[in-house]
């Protein structure tokens, strides 16, 4: 009997989790419907990621960061010029969940520090070697990327601390 409270112990666990990431990727997706510019989406986006890495963990984390970019592109809040970015946000937003998740436990200022080092690298590398983007793009795919997620860092680090002990991952 007792593995069976065990079992249902850990589906309710997922339950949680799986419903605590749809929440994430439904409000991350809403919020940048409204269609405002960069420096205000940015940062709500890279919150939610940073949210997402230490909430609902990396696997549910990543796939959020997967995601928004997609849709954003297929519902057309994303500009078509920024098509051929798409793969490389999502790349660079599973990067930032992934680190922020197995950094937290060094300290949240590393976590995001590093995570948005590394996320605004790989777009800053991708606009300069490997896509051909507007200048527009590849100037937005650079520093502001830097700028809005270590922004969004500071806004998840805050929003964190305020949560029930309950919903903190660890």
């Amino acid at each position: 009997m007792r593995q069976s409270g065990a079992l249902q112990s850990g589906a309710q666990a997922l339950t949680r989790r799986v419903v605590a990431a749809a929440i994430l990727l439904a409000f991350v997706t809403g919020f940048q419907a409204l269609g405002l510019p960069q420096l205000a989406t940015g940062p709500v986006v890279n919150a939610t990621l940073f949210l997402a890495a230490w909430t609902v963990g990396p696997l549910f984390g990543a796939a959020i960061g997967l995601l928004t970019p997609v849709v954003a592109i297929w519902r057309g809040i994303l500009a078509a010029p920024l098509a051929p970015m798409v793969p490389f946000i999502a790349v660079g937003n599973g990067v930032l969940v992934v680190i922020a998740y197995y950094l937290r436990r060094v300290h949240l200022s590393v976590a995001i520090a590093v995570a948005a080092v590394a996320k605004f690298a790989l777009l800053a590398t991708a606009v300069r070697a490997l896509v051909s983007v507007p200048a527009p793009i590849a100037v937005a795919m650079q520093w502001p990327q830097l700028y809005t997620a270590i922004l969004g860092g500071l806004v998840a680090w805050l929003v964190w601390k305020a949560l029930p002990a309950s919903y903190r991952m660890w």
